[in-house]
């Protein structure tokens, strides 16, 4: 890890530290004026470049002020988030994750820092709103309600927006929940093994902007994405069935 240069870590008002991870993924087109708009919060900020192929490592590169890790290939967002917090936990208590995409006003991250109740460890969740506009997929509107019944059903937390990538994990708590899945399904299944270490998980309202779909980015692809987050709720499903929740627990 190498950082451009060292930023003044801001504690806003709270008395822990945050730091900022960017998981990003061939997103050349946004990933710089998210980096930009992160930076303005004054804290660390961690760009997790997973594998990307196109110009996406070279403009990473060409910016000040943040910590860039790399992946010589592409092991999916999960994987780069693992990666963030490992880095993230060395001089933070919180990990802030935004998408690459562009979608997330990082602004909102204080408003969802102030969402923290004081003397708790939640994970904050953003609950995009206006997701029924016409420029958001219909992939996200979908994909919202299925996995939160999905996640609910696996004995995790009851959501509305279970899918939104914008959130605050506290550390060391997360990166210790033994999450298995290491691409898109990683979302999902911190959530339920958070809920079954008692770890709450809270919601906060957030804005959402969608690209021009001519300019989105996008790595869902349905056939295989379907089979690999039935595959993660069949794996936590059964757990809850067949394991004793306070062997759970104890994981």
């Amino acid at each position: 890890m190498a950082p451009n240069k060292k930023n003044n870590i801001s504690k806003i008002t709270k008395k822990e530290s945050f730091a900022i991870i960017i998981p990003v993924y061939n997103h050349a087109q946004r990933i710089v004026d998210v980096i930009k708009r992160s930076l303005k919060l004054n804290m660390p900020v961690f760009v997790v470049n997973d594998g990307s192929t196109d110009s996406t490592y070279d403009k990473i590169m060409s910016i000040n002020g943040t910590y860039n890790l790399h992946h010589d290939e592409n092991r999916g967002k999960g994987a780069a988030i693992i990666t963030g917090f490992a880095e993230a936990a060395k001089v933070a208590d919180w990990a802030i994750t935004i998408d690459a995409d562009g979608q997330h006003n990082p602004e909102d991250a204080l408003k969802m820092i102030q969402a923290i109740p004081d003397n708790e460890r939640p994970i904050v969740v953003g609950m995009r709103e206006g997701m029924m506009g016409k420029s958001v997929p219909w992939t996200s509107r979908f994909g919202r309600k299925f996995s939160n019944f999905w996640v609910l059903l696996s004995g995790g937390p009851k959501m509305t927006d279970s899918q939104c990538g914008f959130r605050i994990y506290p550390l060391p708590e997360s990166f210790d929940l033994k999450v298995i899945a290491e691409r898109f399904q990683f979302e999902v299944e911190i959530l339920v093994k958070a809920k079954w270490k008692k770890i709450p998980v809270i919601e906060c309202p957030i804005s959402v902007s969608y690209a021009p779909e001519a300019e989105r980015v996008s790595h869902f692809r349905p056939f295989i994405d379907f089979l690999r987050n039935s595959s993660t709720f069949t794996r936590l499903i059964f757990q809850r069935i067949t394991i004793p929740s306070f062997i759970r627990r104890g994981w």
